[in-house]
Parts: C-alpha cells; structure tokens; sequence
C-alpha cells in the first residue's frame, strides 16, 4: 500500500533521534558532573549526599506516561537532596499533560514527542513560555504475550495493516496479518489519543498523527496496556520501552523491520541508528518564568540535566544523552530559549 507523506515534524523529530543516538555513542553519560552554580539558596551536594539544602515549596510536574517513570526517578531523588521540596508527578498523557501546563497548573510537563503549533500557541497565548528539553531516547516497543509463539518480527507495513482506520472492524484476525499467522482472534491494547505514544506511532505506523483504528483498549496508563497483554495469548500492545523493560518476564517484545531487516528494541540498537523507525526523542518542557521566579523549580530542572543522574535514565530502561548533550540541554535552559527544535 501507498503511506501518506509524513509530516515535515516528524521528519525533523527523527533527525533529532539520529542526532541524540549519534552524540550519545560518541560518548557514554559519565558519572562525573560538570561544575555548575547552584541555584541561590541551594546546597551544592551531589544527589545522594548527606547535606540538605535549605530549597523549599512544591513542583507540578504531569505528563506523559512514557516519561513519567524518569521524571518519578529524578523526583525521589530530588525530594530525598531538598528534603523542603515536594514534587509530585502525575500521568495525563502528553496532550494532556501541555493542557495543565498551558494553564500555569504546572512547572514542566513530561512529553514523549514535540509540542504541536497548536500547544505551543496555547501557552503563548496564556503568557506562558515554553522551553523545550530533551532528556532521553526511548525505543517505541511492540509487545504480544509470550506464549504467542508464531509473532517473532513484524514489518512497518504489517503494523500499518493492524493499526490503520480502515483496519477497524476488518483486521480482526492475525491471519489477516499474514497468511501463516493462526486463526485467532486480535485482541489490541494502546494509549489513549492524549498519549504522545500515540501520536508518534499513528505518525510513524499509519502516515498521519492522530490516524488510527478506534476499537481497540486505550489507556493513558501503560501498566493497564501491560496486564491486558500478560492476560491475553492474541494480545498486542505497543508502549514506551521503560514499561517492556519492567515487565519482560511476562512480556515478549517483537523485532520491527523498518526496510533493513529485524531489529529487537534495545538500548544498543537505539544508540546504533538500527532500531527504526521507532526509536524517539523524550522530552520535558519547563516554564521559563516558573525556573526563573522559583529556586526549587530550576533546581529539580538542573538536577535531571546533571550527567550524574543519568543513571536514573537507564534504570528506568531509556537511553541517556551524552554528557555533551546534557549541557547543551542546560545551557539552553540556562539561557531560558524558548521554543522548540521541531518547528
């Protein structure tokens, strides 16, 4: 079948995939950070150390579900350095998550792909200005239970004949998928469209974000995606590789083969280049007036961009950024640029 053109924003999104995978295997995160003034008010012990800073208030940070396990991470870790600081991180969804953010109900916002035209015109609009941070790479993984014993590699295409509108109501079969697949029914598990999972893979899969088959399971959270596929024999799932990573006892992911041959979803691959087209840029976007009015609130930003805590990146199941990207991350921050790289 014929894909429709993707959009310029995707293309520019995996330029900036090939961009992060490229820098980051030049050189791993290390575990030394680099020297940096600590916010007014702030202690200067690394995460982990035993002096507390004297930092206090609250942060709102919502989102997406794929970033959410990071975000949590750097969360605990902030909150157990600044004992005076609460941060809470909820599970909305991308879209919904831009939504709060908008608003001025939040200080960053996970996101597991670019903020629209649409988002961002939103947040001007409300005298919010928006700076733009990636964090991590994710590798979009597509899940069956493991006892489907017959879904080892799937192609682009045969995603695309699941997953299209027009599937709905016709694909319902995983022989339909490809004749020597068993006649059985498919049972479909995916994000919400709030998810920026989603919107990726509709993009990616079906040629326009936002394109896709209606009857299937949606959820905006991805352990609901996991236990409808553990429970399942002709389940199919797709989510961020973070909740794959922390179910893969009772999950089998399946090798994508994007035009030059199967490709299983691993940190290696990602870093690579050879895990497309599926591998993604994760984001957080931070307010700038809240990072410069608020102490705690450039502190936790600052805290997530230390290379040091990219550990807590990979613990989770995601890539981390090279140290070269981290600080350009920060020093757009720092800069307070606002925007985003995908226009």
């Amino acid at each position: 079948m014929k894909f429709k053109n993707r959009s310029t924003r995707l293309a520019l999104t995996l330029s900036l995939v090939a961009l992060l995978g490229g820098l980051a295997a030049c050189g791993a995160p290390t575990t030394e950070a680099p020297d940096a003034a600590a916010p007014e008010g702030a202690e200067t012990e690394a995460a982990g150390g035993e002096a507390a800073s004297d930092l206090s208030g609250s942060i709102s940070v919502d989102g997406s579900s794929t970033v959410f396990p990071v975000s949590e991470a750097m969360a605990e870790e902030f909150m157990a350095a600044n004992p005076g600081v609460r941060v809470t991180v909820g599970t909305s969804g991308t879209g919904g998550g831009f939504e709060k953010f908008c608003a001025g109900e939040t200080q960053v916002s996970n996101a597991s792909r670019p903020i629209s035209e649409e988002e961002l015109a939103k947040c001007e609009a409300a005298g919010i200005e928006v700076i733009e941070i990636p964090v991590a790479t994710d590798a979009l993984t597509v899940v069956v239970n493991p006892e489907n014993d017959w879904a080892e590699c799937m192609t682009i295409e045969e995603l695309n004949t699941i997953w299209a509108p027009e599937a709905q109501g016709t694909v319902s079969n995983w022989n339909q998928v490809r004749p020597d697949f068993p006649d059985a029914p498919l049972a479909l598990y995916g994000p919400g469209t709030d998810s920026g999972t989603f919107d990726y893979f509709t993009d990616t899969v079906n040629g326009e974000e936002g394109a896709s088959r209606g009857d299937y399971t949606a959820s905006e959270d991805d352990n609901v995606l996991v236990q409808g596929v553990t429970g399942d024999v002709n389940a199919l799932a797709y989510f961020g590789y973070a909740y794959y990573i922390e179910n893969q006892d009772s999950l089998k992911s399946i090798q994508i083969d994007g035009g030059e041959g199967c490709v299983e979803p691993t940190q290696e691959n990602v870093l690579n280049g050879t895990y497309a087209p599926l591998s993604r840029p994760l984001f957080i976007y931070a307010s700038k007036q809240a990072a410069e009015e608020r102490p705690e609130v450039k502190a936790f930003v600052d805290f997530y961009l230390d290379p040091a805590n990219g550990g807590l990146v990979e613990e989770t199941g995601y890539v981390p950024l090279s140290e070269e990207l981290y600080q350009a991350s920060k020093d757009r921050f720092d800069k307070g640029e606002t925007g985003t790289f995908v226009e």
